[in-house]
């Protein structure tokens, strides 16, 4: 077997491994990536992130075809389903953003291994698949993601049963699809299906959604997706799932059973860290999986390092990106750091849901006080001019600094307009900060800043 040494070699091409790759090229490390899938861009491209949003810009197209272009004096009629194409379409996004990260390794010189990598020692991986090659490496980050977290009694068959992978390429529309949890993967998948004609029956343990989110998102969030059709059953305990002739019978403790046409796991992710050989590189790992890491992704072991979903904190492909470069930074400069309180996190229902920084309800436990400003976006003229007028933007700040602790929006394009409070966040920012800067008029942005003046209690348009 051919051995080859790098000064960085990188498990896993998502999108903290892919970046990580790239950056490490750029600083002038001679960098390997290993990747056992044929498509370059980790579950978040191949399967997660982007076909689902391809899925949601199309289903919510067809839904406004068919109940809300009227109002802007577009009558159509006709309107039916070709989802045939819809997938094709879903399809050829994946395919062209997988070519474009193969395109970027080339660009920056990174030679990327096919093949699934296993430590063999501290500071060596053998790649066996396609390519079959001991790699010897300098430095080496562990980024190879996480998978669907299974659930007890939950009997998955790839096709009836399964996770957001099967859910993303039903071949019909299921007549009744039950989503066992209600969280953002199960939200979003939930709303295409139900978009496109599905009864969906949403499945919760806890007596909400969206768990960790602010309780008045979520209060709102519930209220809208109820309205479009979701059911939701909360506080209920699944005790198994299974396939039965044609269909699902979904079994829940203290109720009727539950027949279906097809069941979505959305419980949750796990690490993806099975055969990587960690024990032979000395790498830990805590009880929930994850690698243990220090604050600058060391594992302990010299030269060993792990980002995103292996490592503690949210399962986002934004922070594992930049965790990826922060881990890189400081191998090549001696400094890197990511500000987790600065953290967006969007689910693209619609509307859509977008927070940064602390809850309402954290900020109460941890006893520090804040103020709140709070402004509705049927108070704004773009929002009424798209006739988008459900949800709010709210913020927190600090009561005697009037910095900003938390920003959560629930509204039109409001995975957009979080972008402005993530900055303001990571510069640590005052309400009357973003109170006094110039907003454009009329924009979905105004409700930000209103909401900030809100604060002080200063609010004009309300």
């Amino acid at each position: 077997m051919d051995t080859h040494t790098y000064d960085l070699i990188v498990i896993g091409a998502g999108p903290g491994g892919y970046v990580a790759a790239i950056r490490g090229a750029q600083l002038g490390l001679k960098t390997a990536c290993i990747e056992k899938e044929p498509a370059l861009g980790g579950t978040c491209l191949r399967v997660g992130c982007i076909p689902s949003k391809a899925l949601l810009e199309s289903s919510e197209r067809y839904a406004e075809a068919k109940h809300a272009l009227g109002k802007h004096g577009v009558n159509v009629s006709g309107v039916s389903l070709d989802l045939k194409t819809m997938l094709e379409r879903k399809d050829g996004v994946v395919k062209a953003l997988t070519k474009g990260i193969e395109g970027l390794l080339k660009k920056n010189n990174v030679t990327r291994y096919f093949g699934h990598g296993r430590f063999t020692g501290p500071n060596t991986v053998q790649v066996s698949g396609k390519d079959e090659v001991l790699l010897q490496g300098k430095h080496i980050i562990v980024a190879t993601g996480s998978k669907v977290a299974p659930l007890r009694g939950v009997e998955m068959d790839g096709d009836r049963i399964g996770g957001s992978t099967e859910a993303l390429s039903y071949s019909e529309v299921p007549k009744h699809l039950v989503v066992i949890g209600a969280g953002v993967i199960g939200l979003e998948l939930g709303s295409v299906w139900a978009r496109l004609g599905s009864k969906v029956t949403v499945l919760e343990y806890m007596n909400r959604i969206l768990p960790g989110m602010d309780g008045d998102l979520v209060a709102e969030a519930h209220r809208i997706l109820k309205k479009q059709g979701l059911d939701f059953r909360l506080g209920v305990k699944v005790a198994g799932a299974k396939v039965q002739g044609d269909g699902c019978v979904v079994t829940v403790e203290g109720a009727e059973p539950i027949s279906c046409d097809r069941v979505l796991l959305a419980v949750g992710r796990i690490p993806n860290t099975d055969n990587l050989g960690l024990d032979a590189a000395g790498v830990k790992t805590d009880q929930r999986g994850r690698i243990e890491v220090d604050d600058h992704f060391s594992t302990g072991v010299g030269g060993v390092y792990a980002i995103g979903d292996v490592i503690k904190g949210p399962m986002l492909a934004h922070k594992a990106e930049e965790e990826g470069i922060a881990c890189v930074e400081r191998i090549v400069t001696g400094y890197g750091h990511v500000n987790y309180d600065a953290v967006p996190g969007i689910v693209y229902t619609h509307p859509e849901v977008a927070t940064v920084g602390k809850t309402e309800e954290q900020l109460k436990e941890a006893g520090v006080a804040y103020k709140t400003g709070k402004f509705p976006f049927a108070a704004n003229g773009r929002a009424r001019a798209m006739n988008e007028t459900d949800g709010f933007v709210k913020i927190l700040a600090d009561a005697s600094t009037d910095r900003l602790l938390g920003v959560h929006i629930i509204g039109p394009r409001a995975g957009d307009l979080i972008a402005e409070a993530a900055v303001a966040i990571e510069f640590s920012a005052s309400a009357e900060d973003l109170a006094r800067s110039f907003h454009a008029h009329p924009t979905l942005a105004e409700c930000v800043k209103e909401a900030a003046l809100g604060t002080a209690g200063r609010t004009i348009h309300l």
